[in-house]
């Protein structure tokens, strides 16, 4: 893992901490363990747990509050999503962490949330929960909660994108539309002109994102340039979108939306849809 081959000196905490929050203005992706660890020392974090309920009252990071995937995709409208983030003692400007035990993909899906209402100050966990466990990093099975906090509405349009953009994609120069789903997945069906970045590619196991590095590799392998503007979408709730969209932001893509609603919706509308019915063996080499 990056952050333990690279372990900050504690004399040095005070720089750290300074430029995560400088990066986390400009919403910044990922926040690595040793930083969570000295911000929950500092009691200066909240950190959201984004599993199912009874896994987060078994144990979970020190500090940090329930909010499952499902709580949120149940009524995603801002003015809820706000409420939620009050009821957690979260203002605007809280510093918020998130993290799941898969992958990053549920993680994702709710910190993108979360910046979409206007709470740019929020960023992703690198590891997964299990990970830091077995690390032998802090835990509890305390229920956290913490006092009710005002928190602004601030609806960012710009990282998020319905049907009709999507659309626009395939006509318009300087779009592009990226599914996130498998390769065999995307094979079968997908909407027409869509580039194909697997979301089972983004990650080690260690880290839910890879180097940007690597991820710029990807990118050009398919074309992509950071001064494209992207859409990334998957298969249903915008949770393996949600992944690819901050893995293309860490490698440099700045104008970047996520389809939300996704292909379910795309299909529920009865849009084209196209598919490759003569694949081979190495048309399922997502590289």
């Amino acid at each position: 893992m990056r952050s333990l081959k690279y372990a900050f000196k504690e004399k040095k905490t005070n720089n750290i901490l300074s430029k995560n929050r400088t990066l986390s203005k400009s919403q910044d992706i990922i926040t690595n363990v040793d930083i969570l660890r000295s911000l929950i020392r500092k009691n200066s974090v909240r950190i959201v747990d984004v599993r199912k309920e009874d896994e987060y009252k078994k144990e979970h990071i020190k500090t940090a509050i329930s909010i499952p995937l499902a709580t949120v995709l149940a009524d995603d409208s801002p003015e809820r999503i706000v409420k939620l983030l009050e009821q957690s003692g979260i203002s605007d400007k809280t510093l918020v962490v998130v993290y799941d035990d898969t992958f990053g993909a549920l993680a994702a899906r709710v910190a993108w949330t979360f910046q979409y209402v206007g709470h740019s100050n929020t960023s992703l966990l690198e590891t997964t929960f299990t990970k830091w466990k077995n690390y032998g990093f802090e835990t509890e099975k305390k229920v956290n909660v913490f006092p009710r906090a005002k928190h602004s509405l601030k609806v960012n349009t710009d990282i998020y994108a319905n049907y009709d953009e999507v659309e626009k994609t395939k006509t318009e120069q300087n779009k592009i539309l990226v599914d996130s789903r498998e390769r065999l997945n995307f094979l079968s069906e997908h909407i027409p002109g869509a580039t194909n970045l697997p979301y089972t590619m983004l990650g080690t196991s260690d880290s839910i994102l890879r180097e940007p590095q690597e991820i710029r590799r990807f990118m050009e392998n398919r074309g992509i340039s950071t001064d494209n503007e992207v859409i990334t979408y998957c298969g249903s709730v915008g949770t393996l979108s949600g992944l690819a969209y901050y893995a293309l932001r860490m490698g440099g893509v700045k104008n970047i939306r996520l389809y939300s609603r996704s292909f379910k919706e795309w299909k529920k509308l009865g849009k084209p849809i196209e598919e490759f019915k003569d694949a081979n063996f190495w048309d399922l080499s997502a590289e």
